[in-house]
């Protein structure tokens, strides 16, 4: 018999619904952290990696679980240039900050 590769049921009536790009396992949008690129730097060949906690920022986002398990996960997979649509790596410096920060300053 075939391992059980369904995800946990999400109730999707408390709000919209993600997946999260190092686990794969859908969750509520409030639940996962939104990485987007930041392309308004001095550069903008290249673009750095931020973590949107407004969810508002512009361009195509990324969605990871708040726990540095999914954000190994998502690294070793490269999920999330893949998912940004961006080649080559990014550094995920401010994303591992925002995730290790004590639960009252977490952005």
């Amino acid at each position: 018999m075939p391992p059980d590769t369904t995800t946990r049921p999400v109730d999707t009536g408390s709000g919209p619904v993600r997946t999260c790009v190092g686990c794969r396992e859908r969750d509520l949008r409030s639940a996962l952290l939104r990485l987007v690129l930041d392309r308004s730097g001095a550069s903008t060949d290249e673009p750095r990696l931020v973590v949107d906690a407004g969810r508002s920022l512009p361009g195509r986002g990324a969605w990871l679980h708040a726990s540095t398990r999914c954000l190994e996960t998502a690294e070793r997979r490269r999920a999330v240039p893949r998912a940004l649509r961006v080649a080559g790596p990014l550094d995920l410096a401010a994303v591992r900050t925002a995730i290790e920060a004590p639960p009252g300053e977490q952005v």
